[in-house]
C-alpha cells in the first residue's frame, strides 16, 4: 500500500475527523467489531499476528489468545502474547473447531492462495465462530497506485521515505480483496457474511496539504452509495454456519 509516515497520517486523520463528524477510520471500526465478538471465555487466534495489533487490547480479557505467523522475527518481538506459534496459515497445528474467533488484520492482501488459508481458518473455528477481517480494498484508488509503482521503487520508498526495513514489507497479491471475492471464497468453506464496511481514509495519499485536499475530494465522491466499493479499506465479520 501507499504509505505516509504514521505521525503525518494521524495528523491528517484528526483534521478530517474535525471536518467530518462521526467519521471513524478502519482501525477504530475493526477494534469495535473485535470487541463485540469477544467474551471472557473466548479462544482467539490472531492469524498473521506480526508483532501485535488489536489483540494487545484484549489478550488479558479472553480465555486464551494465540498468535500465529510465518515470520519468526516478528514473533520474537511480539508485544503481548505468550502463546505464539510459527507456521503457515494454510496448515495450522490446531485441532478442528478449537477457536471461537479468528482475527485477520492486514493479512488477506498478502495471501498467495487465499482459498487454502480460508479453508483452514474455517476448519479451526467452532460452530457459530467468527472470522474478523481488516484488509485493503483491491478496487480502491490506493491499491491501483500501489500496483502501478514498480516493486523496486516501493522498496526504496519504504526504506528511505517511511523509515521501515525491507523485512517488514511483504508482497501483496489482492486475490481476495473485494466483497464479491471474499463472500464467494468464504461461502465455499461454510462462512457467511454478517457485517461489511467500506471505509475511507484521505490520509493515505496526504503527502502534503494539496494531496490531502485531493483525498478529501475522493472521499466525498466515494460517499455516494454506488461508489462506496471504491473506499480504501474493508472491515468484515463472517460467521461459521452450522452444518
Amino acid at each position: 500500500m501507499v504509505m505516509i509516515p504514521l505521525e503525518k497520517q494521524n495528523r491528517y486523520r484528526a483534521i478530517y475527523k474535525d471536518m467530518s463528524p462521526g467519521y471513524k477510520h478502519s482501525g477504530s471500526i475493526y477494534e469495535s467489531l473485535v470487541k463485540g465478538h469477544l467474551t471472557p471465555e473466548a479462544r482467539v487466534l490472531d492469524a498473521g499476528c506480526g508483532r501485535g495489533g488489536v489483540i494487545e487490547l484484549y489478550a488479558e480479557k479472553v480465555g486464551q489468545a494465540v498468535g500465529l505467523d510465518t515470520d519468526l522475527t516478528s514473533l520474537r518481538e511480539h508485544r503481548c502474547l505468550k502463546q505464539l506459534v510459527v507456521g503457515s496459515l494454510a496448515t495450522t497445528p490446531f485441532p478442528g473447531g478449537f477457536f471461537d474467533v479468528v482475527l485477520c488484520s492486514w493479512v488477506v492482501e498478502h495471501l498467495e492462495e487465499p482459498d487454502t488459508v480460508f479453508r483452514e481458518m474455517a476448519r479451526v473455528l467452532n460452530k457459530r465462530g467468527h472470522l474478523l477481517l481488516l484488509t485493503p480494498n483491491a478496487c480502491s484508488y490506493v491499491a491501483l497506485i500501489n500496483r502501478l509503482v514498480p516493486a523496486r521503487l516501493r522498496r526504496w520508498l519504504v526504506r528511505t521515505v517511511y523509515g521501515r526495513q525491507s523485512k517488514d514489507t511483504f508482497p501483496a497479491f489482492y486475490r481476495a480483496n473485494s466483497k464479491g471475492r471474499l463472500d464467494a471464497k468464504l461461502h465455499r468453506v461454510g462462512l457467511r457474511n454478517e457485517e461489511f464496511y467500506y471505509v475511507g481514509d484521505p490520509s493515505y495519499i496526504a503527502f502534503n496539504d494539496v494531496f490531502f485536499g485531493l483525498g478529501v475530494l475522493l472521499e466525498r465522491l466515494t460517499d455516494w452509495p454506488p461508489l462506496r466499493p471504491l473506499k480504501v479499506h474493508l472491515v468484515a465479520s463472517y460467521l461459521k454456519e452450522e452444518g
